[in-house]
């Protein structure tokens, strides 16, 4: 069993990189070669900082359908996240054209109730971001405290910017990744034991388990990899009963584990929309998040409900595929609306 368990934690180091990985490979496995670029359709922009208002009327290669398929238009997407209490912008955090969208989709939207929602930082940083959205701060500054992704600058840096030229509100939405991983290690229960004032950067305890549709959907993703490594196995002959019962019970303890600390990244995610918007009713928000945590409705839009029953939502999943522009078949009833960029726009980390 030692030697088992250490090839297991070994493993588990890589499992999020494998998990995005699994991701992006499902969203890109139809064939198709791309067609020339999409001029996006010219819907009225809002007032404000109109000198970054160009960005509508460029080309991006994409296409936006409704749930069921049917081709619709970036007039009908950016009139749904108008009429929305809470839009969900679900993207592959690779994807060049999915960020620029956002981009554009935020400066289409924008008024003076618009909130943007951000997965890239953290409840615990979001005194740095709004210190440095009031001026408080340099970028130098405000990039090394709030711990910013790799990619920020060449993906996120604009919805930063933008939202700092008009006066837009950013909510750091997610949960601490100490804490997150702190729950892969040793399980949900183990956020008891932090301090009162630690527990007010996580949603209240104990935070709710994963839905049946969403366990299930995880376990979907995750059997893309095979940590039991059968076919190396299979070359080196059978394990003993005892070996491979030992093996699935670590693999089984790490899954449970594992679950449990993506459910706490959700219920964050959740849990900061619907604090933000219980104190401040008449905002809207724009949360920018991972495809998985909103993707068939399931993660976060099923724990903001149970926080903040009865608001009005749009969800929006921009998939990289090969079979760009069509629509595969595979991906209907992702979102209510679904943007397909070319696979060849996706870059690495």
């Amino acid at each position: 069993m030692p030697q088992s368990r250490g090839f297991f934690m070994s493993a588990f180091k890589t499992t999020y990189a494998i998990f995005v990985c699994c991701l992006s490979f499902i969203s890109c496995m139809t064939i198709g070669k791309p067609i020339e670029s999409y001029v996006a359709p010219k819907c009225t922009l809002p007032s404000g900082d109109n000198k970054q208002s160009v960005r509508a009327s460029g080309k991006l290669e994409y296409r936006i359908y409704d749930s069921s398929g049917s081709e619709t238009t970036l007039c009908a997407l950016t009139e749904s996240i108008r009429k929305s209490d809470v839009t969900f912008l679900g993207e592959i955090h690779t994807d060049h054209v999915a960020h620029r969208l956002e981009a554009m989709l935020l400066e289409m939207t924008f008024d003076e109730n618009l909130t943007l929602s951000l997965e890239m930082f953290e409840t615990d940083v979001q005194f740095v971001l709004d210190e440095y959205l009031a001026g408080l701060i340099n970028e130098e500054h405000f990039l090394k405290s709030s711990r910013a992704w790799e990619n920020y600058n060449s993906d996120y840096r604009e919805l930063v910017e933008f939202s700092k030229n008009n006066n837009v509100y950013i909510i750091a939405a997610n949960a601490p990744s100490r804490y997150v991983n702190m729950v892969s290690r040793l399980g949900k229960d183990s956020l008891v034991a932090l301090s009162e004032e630690t527990k007010k950067l996580l949603p209240p305890l104990p935070y709710p388990d994963a839905s049946l549709g969403y366990k299930e959907r995880f376990k979907e993703t995750m059997s893309f990899h095979n940590f039991t490594s059968r076919s190396s196995n299979s070359s080196q002959g059978a394990h003993d009963d005892e070996m491979e019962a030992g093996e699935s019970e670590v693999l089984q303890d790490f899954l449970t584990k594992y679950l449990e600390a993506q459910s706490l990244w959700d219920t964050s995610m959740a849990w900061s929309i619907a604090s933000h918007l219980r104190a401040n009713p008449e905002r809207r928000v724009m949360n920018i998040n991972g495809r998985f945590h909103t993707d068939y409705y399931l993660g976060i839009p099923e724990h903001l409900e149970r926080y903040l029953p009865g608001l009005k939502t749009t969800t929006i999943s921009i998939v990289p595929s090969q079979q760009f522009p069509a629509f595969n078949q595979s991906i209907k009833n992702l979102a209510d609306f679904i943007i397909i960029t070319p696979v060849q726009n996706q870059q690495a980390l």
